[in-house]
């Protein structure tokens, strides 16, 4: 019984989610928990237990068309800067969990008398700087953050350059983002396309063709994960100099100084994602966070949930778009494992990076994630159902999977 578990080749995860975002993971990794200037660096085959909150922030607009050229002025803006992207990273030992925090989460009670947007997560970085904002996660998630890592869109650009672009897989129907005021023009059709830094971006941020907030958050997690996988290649090595270029003008309470100290253990991560669980709140677009469900899917409770499916009692579905009919060789090795029901579905070769993908079955989808060393997503609008596994055989598969070539499609 252990020869499915010898093809299973190491995922060489590069970083944290928020190096995609702008080489964060850099900085994370060489922090220890709790000090947020001149902090040790990390030694490798050690690392520190710490929270860092990572936001993406918008450009301020002081004319039609026209930024701002002081990116930090509050005075005569036309479009001020919210922070549509919140993500809060916790490590512990070699396990990187990555939890997203819908724009319109309201922090703390909803009081109806107030007003609506003022309560969302989302604006207070614009009232407040950093420091509102590390607040109002901490208040959202009951977590303490350690450190925080702001940046804006057109240095999220560079780094998506730097690595080589984005390859994502469009939904039927397409795409189209056009908002001529804020310079944006993307329109996609249905079907794979590779992404360079300006594209990448808007399509990062885009909700139409992904329903509402949590489909946008789970198609970032997904581009998020493919970017943070190329850091260890030679194209995200030679990416680097860039990378630091533009973590020396993000806004951060961690020491540039250490980031490369945190080279040696990139190798050793193994990254999973989740959302933050809300309620709609009455009479209002806000949402108020779960807490029950949060302590199913992300952290050290999701680990531990005594409710959770066995193996034996989930379906695997398998989507192979490796192109190379990988699907029922991968099939026939996870029933060794013993997981006796699982389907396969063929679809277009993409070139989108491998991942095991879930709703709410997390501790089951882990395992089976670092079985198979890949990312785990969690997610709202993941095509799965409860008791139900997804895994995406990408581009990547043909070479993370070499010895399926040779493994009989039938146990």
């Amino acid at each position: 019984m252990t020869r499915p578990v010898r093809w299973a080749r190491p995922l060489q995860l590069a970083a944290l989610t928020l190096a995609a975002l702008g080489g964060g993971g850099y900085y994370a990794l060489s922090a220890s928990g709790g000090n947020t200037a001149g902090a040790a660096p990390v030694v490798s085959g050690s690392l520190p237990s710490f929270t860092l909150l990572l936001a993406g922030r918008d450009i301020i607009y002081c004319y039609y068309h026209q930024p701002c050229k002081d990116q930090n002025q509050r005075k005569g803006v036309i479009q001020s800067a919210n922070t549509d992207t919140v993500m809060l990273i916790k490590v512990q030992g070699h396990r990187v969990n990555v939890l997203s925090i819908p724009r319109d989460t309201n922090v703390g009670v909803f009081r109806p008398r107030a007003s609506a947007a003022a309560q969302k997560i989302n604006s207070k970085y614009w009232d407040g700087g950093p420091d509102a904002l590390v607040s109002a996660v901490e208040t959202v998630t009951g977590e303490h953050v350690d450190n925080y890592l702001i940046v804006r869109t057109d240095e999220v650009a560079r780094v998506v350059d730097a690595l080589g672009g984005l390859d994502v897989t469009i939904p039927a129907g397409g795409i189209e983002w056009i908002d001529k005021a804020a310079g944006v023009n993307l329109k996609l059709a249905a079907g794979a396309h590779h992404l360079a830094g300006q594209e990448a971006v808007w399509y990062l941020r885009v909700r139409k063709g992904f329903g509402d907030d949590y489909g946008r958050i789970d198609h970032q997690k997904q581009a998020l994960s493919q970017l943070a996988s190329k850091l260890t290649t030679a194209r995200g090595l030679s990416a680097l100099p860039t990378i630091f270029s533009v973590m020396r003008g993000v806004e951060s309470n961690l020491d540039p100084a250490i980031l490369q100290s945190a080279e040696p253990v990139l190798s050793q991560l193994k990254l999973s994602f989740a959302t933050l669980p809300t309620q709609d709140i009455p009479g209002s677009f806000n949402l108020a966070v779960d807490r029950d469900k949060l302590a199913q899917i992300w952290g050290d409770a999701a680990a531990s949930n005594p409710a959770t499916l066995t193996r034996k009692e989930v379906t695997i579905l398998i989507e192979d778009a490796s192109g190379q009919n990988l699907g029922p060789r991968l099939a026939a090795a996870l029933k060794l494992s013993g997981y006796p029901e699982i389907r396969t579905e063929v679809l277009p070769k993409s070139a989108e990076r491998s991942q095991v993908f879930t709703q709410s079955d997390v501790k089951v989808a882990q395992n089976l994630a670092d079985l198979l060393n890949l990312p785990r997503l969690q997610g709202e609008r993941f095509a799965v159902q409860p008791g139900q596994i997804g895994v995406l055989l990408g581009g990547d598969a043909p070479e993370r999977f070499a010895a399926l070539q040779s493994f009989s499609p039938t146990p």
